[in-house]
Protein backbone atom coordinates (compact mmCIF):
# COMPACT_ATOMS: atom_id res chain seq x y z
CA UNK A 1 0.00 0.00 0.00
CA UNK A 2 0.89 3.61 -0.34
CA UNK A 3 1.88 5.42 2.49
CA UNK A 4 -0.69 7.56 2.96
CA UNK A 5 1.51 10.13 5.82
CA UNK A 6 3.59 10.56 2.49
CA UNK A 7 0.78 11.65 0.54
CA UNK A 8 -0.75 14.09 3.61
CA UNK A 9 3.27 15.88 3.24
CA UNK A 10 3.44 15.69 -0.70
CA UNK A 11 -0.36 17.13 -1.19
CA UNK A 12 0.80 19.75 1.54
CA UNK A 13 4.00 20.53 -0.31
CA UNK A 14 2.93 21.21 -3.24
CA UNK A 15 -0.20 22.85 -1.86
CA UNK A 16 2.66 25.58 -0.41
CA UNK A 17 5.03 25.26 -3.69
CA UNK A 18 3.16 29.03 -4.73
CA UNK A 19 0.27 31.00 -3.31
CA UNK A 20 -2.05 30.47 -6.61
CA UNK A 21 -2.68 26.93 -5.46
CA UNK A 22 -5.75 26.65 -4.30
CA UNK A 23 -6.62 22.77 -4.10
CA UNK A 24 -4.13 19.99 -4.56
CA UNK A 25 -5.91 16.28 -4.85
CA UNK A 26 -3.96 12.98 -5.90
CA UNK A 27 -6.13 10.25 -7.61
CA UNK A 28 -4.88 6.58 -8.41
CA UNK A 29 -5.24 5.01 -11.81
CA UNK A 30 -9.10 3.74 -11.13
CA UNK A 31 -9.92 7.49 -10.86
CA UNK A 32 -10.14 7.34 -6.82
CA UNK A 33 -8.97 10.36 -4.65
CA UNK A 34 -6.61 9.42 -1.96
CA UNK A 35 -5.52 12.51 -0.16
CA UNK A 36 -6.56 16.78 -1.05
CA UNK A 37 -5.79 19.95 0.40
CA UNK A 38 -7.02 23.27 -0.15
CA UNK A 39 -5.01 26.45 0.84
CA UNK A 40 -6.17 27.41 3.98
CA UNK A 41 -9.06 30.41 4.15
CA UNK A 42 -10.26 29.54 0.91
CA UNK A 43 -14.27 28.26 0.36
CA UNK A 44 -13.71 25.38 -2.16
CA UNK A 45 -15.64 25.44 -5.48
CA UNK A 46 -16.98 21.87 -5.09
CA UNK A 47 -17.80 19.71 -3.06
CA UNK A 48 -16.08 16.45 -1.79
CA UNK A 49 -18.56 14.59 -3.41
CA UNK A 50 -18.01 16.88 -6.48
CA UNK A 51 -14.17 16.43 -6.50
CA UNK A 52 -14.25 12.68 -6.27
CA UNK A 53 -16.64 12.84 -9.38
CA UNK A 54 -14.38 15.36 -10.78
CA UNK A 55 -10.67 13.03 -10.27
CA UNK A 56 -13.32 10.45 -11.78
CA UNK A 57 -13.35 11.60 -15.13
CA UNK A 58 -10.25 13.44 -15.17
CA UNK A 59 -8.33 10.14 -14.91
CA UNK A 60 -10.71 8.45 -17.33
CA UNK A 61 -10.05 11.70 -19.91
CA UNK A 62 -6.33 10.68 -19.13
CA UNK A 63 -6.68 7.12 -20.20
CA UNK A 64 -7.99 8.41 -23.58
CA UNK A 65 -4.99 10.57 -24.48
CA UNK A 66 -2.06 7.69 -23.92
CA UNK A 67 -3.78 6.61 -27.19
CA UNK A 68 -1.72 8.97 -29.33
CA UNK A 69 1.39 8.62 -26.95
CA UNK A 70 3.36 7.15 -29.45
CA UNK A 71 3.11 9.84 -32.10
CA UNK A 72 3.22 12.90 -30.08
CA UNK A 73 5.33 11.54 -27.27
CA UNK A 74 4.44 11.29 -23.17
CA UNK A 75 1.78 13.84 -21.89
CA UNK A 76 3.68 16.20 -19.37
CA UNK A 77 0.17 17.85 -18.31
CA UNK A 78 -2.99 19.16 -19.42
CA UNK A 79 -4.57 21.74 -18.31
CA UNK A 80 -8.40 23.91 -18.57
CA UNK A 81 -8.91 27.49 -17.88
CA UNK A 82 -12.69 27.90 -16.41
CA UNK A 83 -14.08 31.32 -15.70
CA UNK A 84 -13.49 31.09 -11.68
CA UNK A 85 -9.86 28.47 -11.72
CA UNK A 86 -7.24 26.86 -13.88
CA UNK A 87 -6.81 23.59 -13.62
CA UNK A 88 -3.86 21.08 -14.25
CA UNK A 89 -3.83 17.16 -14.33
CA UNK A 90 -0.13 15.68 -13.90
CA UNK A 91 0.47 12.20 -14.10
CA UNK A 92 3.06 11.20 -11.82
CA UNK A 93 3.15 7.35 -13.28
CA UNK A 94 0.66 5.15 -15.05
CA UNK A 95 -0.92 4.51 -11.14
CA UNK A 96 -1.28 7.99 -9.65
CA UNK A 97 -2.38 11.56 -11.10
CA UNK A 98 -1.59 14.52 -8.99
CA UNK A 99 -4.97 17.39 -9.64
CA UNK A 100 -4.50 20.90 -9.16
CA UNK A 101 -6.67 24.00 -9.07
CA UNK A 102 -4.91 27.34 -9.41
CA UNK A 103 -6.28 31.02 -9.13
CA UNK A 104 -8.23 32.59 -12.06
CA UNK A 105 -5.88 35.65 -11.87
CA UNK A 106 -2.57 33.42 -11.98
CA UNK A 107 -2.43 34.46 -16.40
CA UNK A 108 1.15 32.30 -17.10
CA UNK A 109 -0.12 28.78 -14.74
CA UNK A 110 2.35 27.02 -17.40
CA UNK A 111 5.22 28.64 -15.39
CA UNK A 112 3.85 27.39 -11.95
CA UNK A 113 3.49 24.26 -13.31
CA UNK A 114 6.53 23.87 -15.07
CA UNK A 115 9.12 25.49 -12.90
CA UNK A 116 7.29 24.51 -9.53
CA UNK A 117 5.03 21.52 -9.39
CA UNK A 118 6.43 19.27 -12.25
CA UNK A 119 10.02 19.28 -10.62
CA UNK A 120 8.87 18.23 -6.85
CA UNK A 121 6.60 15.53 -8.46
CA UNK A 122 9.97 14.22 -10.66
CA UNK A 123 11.82 14.57 -7.26
CA UNK A 124 9.18 12.32 -5.23
CA UNK A 125 7.88 10.14 -7.89
CA UNK A 126 10.10 7.09 -6.83
CA UNK A 127 7.94 7.66 -3.35
CA UNK A 128 4.64 6.74 -5.65
CA UNK A 129 5.40 3.40 -6.31
CA UNK A 130 3.50 1.22 -3.82
CA UNK A 131 4.37 -2.05 -3.03
CA UNK A 132 1.31 -3.88 -4.43
CA UNK A 133 1.52 -1.67 -7.60
CA UNK A 134 2.71 -4.72 -9.90
CA UNK A 135 0.34 -7.05 -8.00
CA UNK A 136 -2.95 -4.88 -8.63
CA UNK A 137 -1.64 -4.36 -11.98
CA UNK A 138 -1.72 -8.15 -13.24
CA UNK A 139 -5.19 -8.43 -11.33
Amino acid sequence: MIDYEFLYAFSKEILNLDNNIRWVGIANKFGVLLNTEHREGLKPFLTEEENEDYASLTVTRQKTRTKFEPKVGKLIYAAGRYEKLNRATIPINDNYFLLVALEVELKNFEEVIMEKVIPLVENKKNSFIAKDDNVTSKQ
